[in-house]
């Protein structure tokens, strides 16, 4: 009987397993997660779940008895430690050896580490497991807490929303001129940056972080000379492909796992999917590592049924959204041709009412939509279509998207 083995316990490992049993694969399937919980997403871990307005049923993909259920084996808080693509087994961290068939690499990525002194004090956090996100929560939902944001990436802008919402004060530490920038452009992040101004955050950019004070416990936090008081801290400054497995297995590696549309590895048998590989886009015709939730899922899908020898390509938009305040976004397009484009705002900037559209030519190659809804299917029909839009009417509110798009 035929068995699939799939690594990691993230949203494309969970997706992979529920894949392969929906697409009528009978034989074994494991899924060996490191961390002690049933796959789960990370997204309301910034979000509702540290809002306190969802439960772990929001987080968890499904509960433990539905993987039993569909005869899925899950090994949970146990962590795979080597790979051996010739005698195709996995090694795990208790002993064991597994076989397999196939196996999908979805190892995920981890909080990028910054090396100042203090950063291992009590009270400094960061953010990428359930347990962070709780912890998280317990010092910040009674309010009255100082806390101190090193990075203004979109974890952190969504973590210093909801911890304002609970009534701390935050202060926000970044180094480059603008946050966001190299997401969204300058001028779309300084419109966020001054969202959370609005909002009572005290955001500080081209700030040099020097140290974390504190005796035992941070305190503050040196920028530029000053002391910022802090209560706790979280660093928020990107995250790295989990590769050592992949690595010591000889597997081809450049920023994260390097995998072709179908997200075959380098290795016969072995496949990666998620935040940790690097996948050839058929589109753009170039490779691209996306550590967001639609590009779990999507990959997950597409490993399962590569996994079986069926055809699957992974060419999906890739696809973002957040909730900050009382703003919601959805944000798609591809970021390599976004990074030079022109971009054509349609609605209300001031207003935060907007689709704002980022433009090569006359190509729309990314779309991005706040607080204004139900658009989003369209905005990727346009960037899909690749043909040639009248930027006139494109940035109009009274042509309805739907005329832009062919036919």
């Amino acid at each position: 009987m035929a068995h699939m083995l799939i690594i990691g316990g993230g949203m494309a490992g969970g997706t992979a397993a529920a894949t392969l049993r929906d697409s009528g694969f009978d034989g074994e399937v494991t899924v060996v997660a490191a961390e002690g919980h049933p796959p789960y997403q990370r997204p309301p871990l910034s979000k509702g779940f540290l809002a306190g307005s969802e439960g772990l049923d929001a987080v968890h993909l499904h509960p433990a008895d539905w993987y039993a259920e569909r005869d899925i084996t899950l090994r949970t808080g146990v962590a795979a430690t080597g790979l051996d693509p010739a005698a195709r087994t996995v090694t795990l961290a208790d002993g064991t050896e597994l076989g397999y068939d196939a196996v999908l690499l979805a190892t995920g990525a981890s909080p990028r580490s910054l090396p100042l002194p203090g950063h291992d004090l009590a009270g400094v956090h960061q953010l990428r497991r359930i347990e962070d996100s709780e912890a998280l929560k317990e010092a910040l939902q009674d309010g009255g807490k100082r806390l101190v944001l090193i990075g203004s990436g979109w974890i952190g802008m969504e973590v210093a929303s909801t911890a304002r919402g609970y009534g701390n004060e935050v202060t926000i530490l970044e180094r480059d001129p603008v946050p966001l920038a190299a997401a969204l452009g300058e001028r779309l992040g300084s419109a966020f940056a001054q969202m959370h101004r609005e909002h009572g955050v005290d955001l500080r950019t081209s700030a040099n972080v020097e140290r974390i004070t504190g005796e035992g416990r941070a305190d503050g936090v040196v920028v530029d000379g000053e002391t910022v008081p802090a209560d706790l801290v979280l660093v928020g400054v990107g995250a790295v492909p989990n590769t050592a497995l992949a690595e010591a297995a000889g597997l081809r590696l450049h920023n994260g796992i390097v995998v072709d549309p179908g997200l075959h590895t380098s290795a016969a048998g072995v496949f990666a999917a998620g935040d940790v590989a690097n996948a050839y886009h058929p589109v753009i015709q170039r490779h691209l590592r996306s550590e967001h939730w639609a590009n779990a899922l999507e990959g997950g899908k597409v490993a399962a049924n590569s996994m079986l020898g069926r055809r699957a390509v992974l060419d999906a938009i890739p696809y973002f959204y957040t909730d900050q305040y009382d703003l919601g976004m959805e944000l798609s397009g591809y970021p390599p041709l976004m990074a030079d484009a022109d971009l054509v705002i349609r609605g209300d900037l001031d207003a935060r009412e907007y689709i704002a559209f980022w433009v090569q030519g006359e190509h729309v190659v990314g779309g991005m939509n706040v607080n204004v809804w139900d658009v989003n299917e369209a905005v990727q029909r346009l960037i899909r279509s690749g043909e040639a839009v009248d930027l006139d009417r494109l940035q109009d509110p009274d042509v309805p998207l739907e005329d832009l798009i062919p036919s």
